[in-house]
């Protein structure tokens, strides 16, 4: 089939020498998971902790070693908002949207971290240094509202702290 090619190192999206320790990286991970019943979703996961997102030439690799069709494999990766199809920045920044948060002002956090950073919702500066992401709820309502930045949480945040935020990843 097509969409089951195997990725060859010199076609790999990400290029240089280290697409060839990525992506032995990831045939070393599928070789470890695909035993398992449900391996797609723990391959998966560590395709994006390899690259940063779930590169297409990859998700190939993956479909032809787990022996799995591309569109199976692409709805899950659609489903499951943790997945990224696209680069994500150098720090990813996710502001709740939640129903406690939004009450409290998530959404002016969000458009002042647009104007900041000066990227769309949902979209990578342009030195990749960021990206701004609205998720529904990062269980932590007693903080609302929140934003995350990689593990670190920030919370009870008005629009004003936000310089004070990103200066700390400049």
């Amino acid at each position: 089939m097509a969409d089951q090619q195997t990725a060859q190192p010199s076609t790999c999206c990400c290029g240089g020498e280290k697409t060839d320790e990525k992506l032995e990286k990831v045939k070393a991970a599928i070789e470890n998971l695909k035993g398992l019943k449900g391996a797609l979703i723990p391959v998966l996961h560590e395709v994006q902790d390899i690259y940063g997102y779930l590169p297409e030439d990859v998700l190939k690799l993956v479909s032809a070693e787990l022996k799995m069709s591309l569109a199976e494999i692409y709805g899950v990766a659609t489903f499951y908002s943790f997945f990224s199809l696209t680069p994500k920045g150098e720090h990813v920044i996710r502001v709740c949207m939640g129903t406690a948060c939004y009450i409290k002002g998530a959404q002016g956090l969000l458009d002042r971290l647009s104007q900041e950073l000066n990227v769309p919702v949902n979209g990578t500066t342009a030195d990749n240094k960021f990206t701004l992401d609205a998720t529904r709820c990062l269980g932590a309502c007693g903080l609302a509202p929140v934003l995350t930045i990689g593990e670190k949480v920030y919370g009870r945040l008005t629009p004003n702290d936000v310089p004070k935020i990103l200066k700390e990843y400049k």
